[in-house]
């Protein structure tokens, strides 16, 4: 019994043995796709086209993505079963991202359905086209069909509510849990009813509704009932502090009753075990807020915002924070890059130039300051950012050439010379030593005057009498 064997036989055209020996072969590799695949072959050379779809079939089970297992089912299915066809074609067509393609096969393959089950699982295929499409409503209405049928899954319930959620329809999502309980009364519908409660400003109905201890204290502060949320707090806080929601949860209740350091302590402990969420800041923010600490509060909006991708939105806070507190170089620093990363160059040059004065040995503002005058053809002052940047590192041979580089299109001969000697001298075995090397010599065989430079020409022609 091999592989080697079956091949052969299938050469000799001796189908019936080679698809003997193949399925032998594939019930000690069940798993094994290329004898699946081997065997669909067989079988339809064979005719046993039912054979062939079951083998093709498994393959998908394996391997949704598999078009040509696709393509063999419609082949199959063709002439002999049109609602199979249209639906292997609209999973073809959905693998292959023609999703418009898909949703017309699954519309067919609904006309030809032959039962409730086809029927169900078509129309729960083409609600997650519709949505993928961005067609809210027309999910909703392949969903309410599928409710229709009566007995369903409860994630069809759930998707339902969900889509009526996206579209502001937020008492219509609580219609559907609420109904849904009444065939599938389990955690999952119970809670996120209670959360469309809470967040529909109904704290009494999500009260009544949940079995998380989290969820009733959020309703319980809602409606004021602090004494009986922090019951809850210290019944639950021996198993729960490894959990970051306890945290949030616990900052609630010290915002509520006022307690804002305790609440501040509570959200660095949700930080610590949720890095960098959103949450984090915008309770941060909604702290300082209730503190008067505006300054801080701009700060975490606008951290809160860079997150969430609100990368205007954390500009305009990060600058608010700017005007309350101009001293703050981390702030200054964080601004210059946003203003950088949008486009905003001119405005990012302001706050690189004003980082440096904050930070004198900030490298990176003298970098950005050194680049941006080059740009503008203003040797003079990229060379006295560049001399900064020396200074703190005298050994950093991409600065030294920068220099060099400034110093002899400002046409000052023994600066040039000077920096392109401290680059040679510093970067043997580099690539373009060779090249400086030759450059140096070239300028020392060179006679030159010193140019005044671009900005200091433009200055004096306007400064004429």
């Amino acid at each position: 019994m091999s592989l080697q064997l079956a091949e052969q036989y299938e050469e000799n055209e001796q189908y019936d043995k080679a698809y003997e020996e193949y399925k032998r072969l594939l019930a000690k590799n069940p798993d094994d796709l290329s004898l699946l695949e081997r065997l669909g072959h067989t079988a339809m050379v064979l005719d046993k086209k039912d054979e062939a779809a079951e083998y093709y079939s498994k393959i998908i089970e394996k391997d949704m993505t598999n078009s040509m297992a696709y393509e063999q089912l419609m082949d199959i299915y063709v002439t002999t079963d049109k609602y199979k066809y249209y639906v292997s074609r609209g999973n073809l067509h959905s693998i292959e991202h023609q999703l418009e393609h898909a949703i017309n096969d699954y519309k067919k393959a609904l006309s030809h359905a032959e039962d409730e089950k086809q029927m169900i699982t078509t129309r729960f295929v083409l609600a997650n086209l519709y949505e993928q499409t961005g067609r809210n409503m027309k999910a909703v209405d392949e969903y309410l069909k599928i409710i229709d049928h009566g007995d369903v899954p409860p994630e069809v319930y759930l998707k339902l509510a969900n889509l009526y959620v996206k579209e502001e329809a937020l008492a219509s999502a609580i219609d559907i849990l609420a109904n849904a309980r009444k065939s599938h009364d389990i955690p999952a519908i119970k809670e996120t009813l209670a959360q469309l409660y809470l967040k529909n400003n109904q704290p009494e109905k999500a009260l009544e509704v949940t079995d998380d201890e989290m969820m009733k204290i959020k309703c319980l502060l809602e409606t004021e009932e602090t004494d009986k949320a922090y019951d809850i707090i210290k019944k639950i806080e021996p198993q729960s502090r490894n959990n970051a929601q306890f945290y949030s949860v616990k900052a609630q209740y010290y915002f509520v009753t006022g307690e804002y350091d305790k609440a501040l302590e509570c959200v660095n402990q949700y930080d610590n075990l949720e890095k960098n969420s959103p949450l984090t800041y915008q309770m941060r923010a909604l702290i300082y807020e209730n503190k008067n600490d505006d300054f801080n509060a701009h700060l975490n909006w606008g951290k809160y915002n860079l997150v969430r991708k609100n990368k205007d939105i954390a500009i305009n806070e990060y600058l608010n924070a700017h005007q309350l507190n101009e001293k703050d170089a981390d702030l200054v620093a964080t601004i210059a890059i946003l203003l950088e990363e949008t486009g905003d160059n001119i405005h990012a040059v302001e706050f690189y130039e004003k980082l440096a004065k904050l930070d004198p040995k900030n490298k990176k503002a003298l970098e950005k300051l050194a680049d941006f005058r080059e740009g503008l053809g203003d040797y003079r002052v990229q060379a006295e950012y560049l001399e900064q940047l020396y200074e703190l590192d005298k050994r950093n041979a991409s600065v030294i050439k920068k220099l060099a580089i400034a110093y002899e299109k400002m046409k000052n001969k023994p600066a040039a010379t000077e920096f392109y000697t401290k680059y040679l001298e510093l970067s043997k075995g580099a690539n373009d030593y060779e090249q400086v090397k030759a450059k140096l010599a070239k300028l020392e065989n060179t006679a030159i005057e010193e140019d005044e430079g671009l900005i200091d020409k433009i200055m004096k022609f306007f400064n004429k009498d």
